[in-house]
């Protein structure tokens, strides 16, 4: 079996991901093929989308979340995520034991007694007038009838797992601040989640994992599961398998890919990109090590914005008054530090609707 190495499956991934070549794709097609965005932070995105995309303009974004073909929601790994409308309403329902789960996990002592069921009802009864809330106003809705599990326990049962919903609009606009309103999946996008399957198959499960090593492959099981947090993903994974190719990496682990998806030569140059805060090109996979070096692995759950040099985390940034500050993470070429401060100007410009294109690399480590 054909070993790649993390070199190999980093160029993979930096194509699948579209941080190879930024793609002529519609932003709403970027969304759906990368399976969503990462975006609890919700300017983050935009930077992503930036560094994917040619002639990216925010206000495409903003428009989609305003014309609710892109939403915000919890769902992959309990985190908010920028998705399309027509994926959401197909994967909604595959997530709920998952969303139920990670939240009882968290609030299983403050939640014990509490018939979930019930309470889940009572949500819905409280969101039938239409008004959008806010979790905390969820939840004192509700608190006379449920007094004992306080309000960040019951609103944070009810918004990331048992009522579907989405984040509202300004929420997750271009250069717009604005506090988390939810309203029900359902009623804003007009349609209602689609069902499990009545007969006890999953065709859900079978389109993510297609849909996962289309955007992140090759990969193993356990990295899809780190990406969606789904346990149950096994069976699915066992329907495809006859259509899928095996590699192993560097480690033993067996991976799995698309036939016909792309894995550039491992000596294809790889450009210079910045990206957001938990950005999925990491955070997708359980072995990060294509990406990001161990020593580093605790930035990306830490939320630092980093840079990519020759396929690889070797840098962080941050956004100083009118200048984009990189800070390396190893010791970078003369070459090296010339493209970080040409994609690192384009940045700038693009944060700053083109009033600025300053950068600082501040020195090396030794």
């Amino acid at each position: 079996m054909t070993v790649l190495d993390a070199r190999a499956l980093g160029r993979a991934t930096l194509a699948r991901q579209l941080l190879l070549d930024r793609a002529d794709l519609p932003v709403h097609d970027a969304v759906a093929h990368l399976g969503g965005m990462q975006a609890q932070e919700p300017q983050e995105p935009f930077v992503g989308l930036f560094s994917r995309l040619r002639a990216f303009e925010p206000s495409e974004l903003s428009e989609l979340l305003t014309g609710r073909r892109v939403v915000r929601t919890a769902l992959m790994r309990r985190t908010i995520h920028l998705v399309t409308a027509e994926d959401v309403l197909a994967w909604r329902s595959r997530h709920d034991a998952m969303l139920r789960g990670r939240v009882l996990g968290t609030y299983r002592r403050e939640l014990e007694g509490v018939d979930l069921d019930e309470l889940a009802a009572a949500g819905r009864a409280v969101m039938a007038d239409g008004e959008p809330r806010s979790m905390s106003e969820l939840a004192r809705a509700l608190a006379d009838r449920w007094p004992a599990p306080g309000p960040r326990a019951l609103g944070e049962m009810l918004v990331a797992a048992l009522i579907p919903m989405v984040q509202l609009p300004p929420r997750g606009l271009w250069r717009t601040r604005a506090g988390v309103r939810n309203a029900p999946l359902a009623s804003w996008l007009g349609r209602e989640i689609d069902p499990p399957a009545p007969d006890g198959s999953d065709p859900v499960g079978e389109a993510l994992v297609r849909r996962y090593l289309a955007a992140y492959g090759p990969a193993a099981s356990a990295d899809l599961r780190a990406w969606c947090g789904l346990a149950g993903l096994p069976a699915a994974v066992a329907a495809v398998r006859e259509e899928l190719v095996a590699f192993r990496d560097e480690r033993g682990r067996q991976l799995l890919d698309l036939p016909d998806a792309p894995r550039p030569d491992p000596d294809t140059p790889a450009p210079v990109r910045f990206l957001p805060a938990f950005d999925n090109a990491i955070l997708g996979y359980q072995d990060r090590s294509r990406i990001i070096d161990d020593t580093h692995r605790g930035l990306s759950v830490a939320g630092a914005r980093v840079v990519l040099v020759d396929g690889r985390v070797s840098a962080t940034w941050s956004v100083e008054a009118d200048t984009v500050t990189v800070t390396p993470l190893r010791r970078l070429s003369r070459a090296d530090r010339d493209a970080v401060v040409e994609e690192g100007r384009a940045l700038s410009s693009f944060l700053s609707d083109h009033d600025s294109d300053r950068v600082r690399v501040t020195a090396s480590p030794h």
